[in-house]
């Protein structure tokens, strides 16, 4: 089975009353219950990561019991929506980007269910699932298909705040494409739970210092909320692919 996480871009394309009460699980309670839905083809599961009502934020999400409650439900592929800053200067607002690599700056979440469970040691030279990955790059438009859009490094940073003009340097030197809040560990406790797992980005504002002004969250809300039809497509059209 396969499951969308939703994101601050695609939250809205569930009805509110499609929420029942969030799960709990060993490892605590989800940001959202996980509703079953026709909206990107058959048997689609959804959670929202950032609750029913967007109130959970990226610091304070429950990464552990999300996933967990993804893998007890039977899913077996994820596919992740993220809104991010373009750091790259070849990529522009409104842009969707599927990332090949990340970079994680955050500290202090619930990172692994090791020390829960018995440790084991995993590879994770390439954090999302190239299969999956594949399939997203197969469900764009033709206008849409670019190397600079097919692969980036995500850097996930802690938040809530943005980053400040000079840890975005530090971010690009690094080697870093995009950032966002969001992408770890979710990433990697999908691996920890043998989850295939990929991410749809959408660039919805210029990365801090890059652009002549600070950012405009306003503007960075409504390019995200333009886009949700654009993204809710691209979604569908992989799950056809997946299907067939």
């Amino acid at each position: 089975m396969l499951a969308v996480i939703l994101g601050t871009s695609l939250r809205s394309i569930v009805d509110d009353a499609a929420f029942g009460e969030p799960i709990v699980t060993p490892f605590g309670t989800t940001s959202s219950s996980l509703v079953q839905t026709e909206i990107f083809g058959p048997r689609v599961v959804v959670l929202a990561r950032h609750g029913n009502d967007g109130t959970v934020y990226a610091h304070t999400v429950n990464y552990r019991a999300n996933l967990w409650a993804l893998k007890d439900y039977g899913i077996q592929q994820v596919l992740a929506t993220a809104t991010v800053g373009g750091i790259s200067s070849k990529l522009g607002i409104g842009d969707v980007v599927i990332p090949d690599q990340i970079v994680d700056y955050t500290y202090g979440r619930e990172h692994t269910y090791f020390g829960d469970l018995p440790v084991k040691h995993y590879d994770f030279t390439y954090p999302f699932t190239d299969r999956l990955r594949q399939i997203l790059i197969q469900a764009r438009k033709g206008a849409e298909n670019s190397e600079d859009l097919n692969r980036g490094t995500y850097g996930c940073t802690q938040g809530p705040r943005l980053e400040t003009g000079a840890e975005i340097i530090r971010l690009k030197r690094d080697g870093c494409d995009l950032v966002g809040m969001t992408l770890m560990p979710e990433a990697s406790l999908a691996r920890e739970l043998n989850l295939d797992y990929a991410a749809v980005c959408l660039v919805v504002n210029t990365a801090a210092g890059l652009a002549q002004s600070e950012i405009d969250l306003k503007h960075a809300h409504t390019v995200a909320t333009s886009s949700i039809e654009t993204l809710r497509e691209h979604l569908g059209r992989a799950v056809k692919l997946l299907d067939q």
